[in-house]
């Protein structure tokens, strides 16, 4: 009986470690998923952005669609931030400088390109343009410091490949067109965007920074905003502009940026980055769906090289 009093303990311990230690596996596995979740649904909400663009564009002049979509998103969000905003407030005083980039970037700049872009080409095309902009999250990791591989590099000019062959027509004959441009910068933009959101300062809320930055990305383009009235004149508020405008402003806006924020924040850029190549897929199908756009060999192919070149180049290195 001694023998089994004393070898008992020496047989239990085992089990509650290896038990602590699958809960503790089990617990980290959960935020990973949550952040992949978040993830998804922003770039699915995104992908139907790029559809109200082209839909929107023979209607709605781009500047005054951006701006209309980010006083709606002001408005979805200031029930649920203006509180904490104002709590905060002296805290996003001290990183004004920081809000601004991001607001300018994510915000004034990105969607306005997007925007633009959707006059003078297909959503499908910007769809698959769009999906190489997290190879800029790899480049801005070089400036950063840290070291790319052969596989990495090799990813990033297949992507490259792909969105050159994509806005040529296949010709390489660099005669791009206008609307592949802005789409091209746009994706520069959220790039940049989503590269600047790993310096997100930690004490800031998430629905305060997506109150600030929409605020000032609305400032900002204000200005722009009252030249495209005076100039373009406005539109005229129907059905069908007035409910994709609530789409972009509501859901693209205020639900998926506070999604996409919330899963870089839980799982960094480069594998939320992985789980938006799925977009040039979902804008396809709906691009089909809903425009009735066309999907030939050729941007079948561009799809392939950009999602292989993306997927390739953003993979960790050993």
């Amino acid at each position: 009986m001694t023998v089994l009093d004393r070898t008992t303990p020496l047989h239990t311990e085992p089990t509650r470690t290896s038990t602590s230690a699958a809960g503790k596996a089990q617990r980290a596995a959960r935020p990973i998923g949550l952040g992949l979740a978040l993830a998804a649904l922003a770039t699915v909400v995104w992908s139907g952005s790029f559809v109200t663009s082209r839909a929107l564009a023979d209607s709605v002049p781009p500047i005054q669609h951006a701006f209309w979509r980010w006083i709606i998103a002001i408005a979805a969000v200031a029930p649920f931030a203006a509180r904490q905003t104002w709590r905060q407030r002296a805290l996003l005083r001290k990183h004004l400088r920081f809000l601004l980039l991001a607001a300018l970037l994510g915000v004034t700049i990105y969607n306005t390109l997007v925007n633009q872009a959707g006059v003078t080409t297909t959503a499908g095309n910007m769809g698959m343009i769009m999906a190489a902009s997290p190879v800029l999250m790899a480049v801005y990791e070089r400036l950063g410091g840290a070291k790319l591989g052969a596989r990495r590099v090799t990813g990033m000019l297949i992507a490259c490949a792909g969105v050159l062959v994509l806005v040529s027509g296949g010709s390489l004959s660099m005669d791009f067109a206008v609307g592949d441009l802005w789409v091209i910068a746009g994706a520069v933009s959220f790039g940049s965007y989503s590269a600047l959101l790993k310096r997100k300062p930690a004490e800031i809320g998430g629905l305060p920074f997506l109150f600030a930055t929409f605020t000032l990305g609305a400032l900002m383009l204000l200005p722009v905003f009252v030249v495209s009235l005076v100039v373009q004149g406005g539109f005229e508020p129907t059905a069908g502009t007035v409910s994709p405008l609530l789409y972009v402003g509501v859901v693209s806006s205020a639900i998926a940026f506070f999604a996409w924020n919330k899963a870089i924040s839980i799982i960094g850029a480069a594998r939320a980055g992985v789980i938006y190549y799925l977009q040039p897929v979902c804008v396809a199908l709906l691009s089909f769906a809903v425009l009735g756009e066309a999907m030939g060999w050729l941007q079948v192919l561009c799809m392939g090289l950009i999602l292989g070149g993306v997927v390739l180049g953003s993979a960790r290195t050993k």
